[in-house]
């Protein structure tokens, strides 16, 4: 999966976003602005052009921090900023090389070891307000300070300007900083995100998206809301609506109403459903060594929220080999 977008600050000025969805891009990036609540100028008209149109759109803050504590302050001046817009896309944490060099003019030194709990602080804050975490860096910064083990606990939007992708394991990848857009005046990062997030997000119930958030093309009989009994399920090449509803013992109608699903016959590869609870089956899966929560909800075909929520788990980052945890039934 392959989703075409960008990613804009006040750098951009005014934007035509019609023009932007009108070319083919399919999400944006906003950046709602960076360290102790200052918000980019152009985030709010952006985001409420984007809402209006119905382009899909997450956010990003740029790092300043100096400490855990003063991260948490930037991701509650980023959930403030963002609070009144609809996110379909992650909130992302923006941490590079310019972030280390503001922590050196403010007499703090930035190791590998706090650049990990600047991060791990923002996404968690996040995270606990009901939103989907995200964190930028390109390669060097990834190399000299993050590794790879924080890419496996959140989602990684990964900078690398190059035609070539190399396989970094990330949900997005920044591509290059000289794109040219109708619409907006001079150079545009360019996006590909690998996670169809919209599907995800909505799926899992983050980003405040069921708390009566209006659809890009609201129905004129609103729908009852759906169930919050479900699990979620990721549709496998070859499903149908109605072979996912006779797995899990419940019916086509169902499925339809609790995922807004206008024609049950259309159902995408990578997409997310929400699938009652009191019909689905388990199997039980025993944790083994080595083993992640991502690993295995990759493995099953589901997501990593789905399996902490059946199961309870505080903290994806520690499960134990040897426990035992449901996973959804696809036999």
């Amino acid at each position: 999966m392959s989703i075409k977008g960008l990613d804009v600050s006040k750098f951009q000025g005014e934007v035509d976003w019609e023009r932007v969805k009108a070319a083919g891009y399919q999400f944006a990036m906003l950046r709602a602005g960076y360290g102790f609540n200052t918000v980019d100028p152009q985030f709010r008209r952006n985001a409420s052009e984007c809402n209006r149109i119905g382009l899909p759109i997450g956010a990003y803050w740029f790092c300043y921090a100096v400490s855990p504590s003063s991260a948490v302050q930037e991701a509650d001046g980023c959930l403030d900023t963002i609070s009144d817009y609809k996110m379909e896309y992650p909130v992302c944490y923006d941490i590079e090389q310019a972030s280390v060099d503001y922590a050196s003019g403010e007499g703090i030194t930035i190791t590998p070891a706090l650049a990990k709990q600047l991060v791990k602080s923002f996404c968690d804050r996040v995270e606990a307000k009901g939103y989907f975490a995200m964190f930028y860096s390109n390669k060097n910064f990834l190399d000299q300070y993050l590794g790879d083990d924080i890419a496996k606990r959140y989602a990684l939007w990964y900078a690398r300007y190059a035609d070539t992708f190399d396989g970094t394991d990330c949900a997005m990848w920044q591509y290059t900083s000289q794109g040219s857009v109708p619409g907006i005046s001079g150079n545009v990062d360019l996006d590909i995100s690998y996670i169809d997030f919209p599907s995800v997000i909505r799926g899992v119930g983050l980003n405040h998206l069921s708390r009566g958030t209006p659809s890009p093309s609201p129905s004129p009989t609103p729908s009852p809301a759906p169930s919050t009994d479900y699990i979620t399920y990721v549709i496998q090449s070859g499903d149908t609506l109605s072979g996912i509803a006779a797995r899990y013992g419940t019916t086509v109608s169902e499925l339809t109403r609790l995922n807004g699903i206008s024609n049950p016959d259309r159902i995408y590869a990578g997409n997310t459903l929400r699938v009652p609870e009191n019909g689905a089956s388990y199997q039980t899966y025993t944790i083994k060594s080595g083993d992640t929560l991502s690993g295995i909800a990759a493995r099953y075909g589901t997501t990593v929220s789905a399996i902490a929520k059946l199961n309870g788990i505080s903290d994806p980052d520690r499960i134990y080999a040897g426990n035992k945890i449901r996973i959804p039934s696809f036999h």
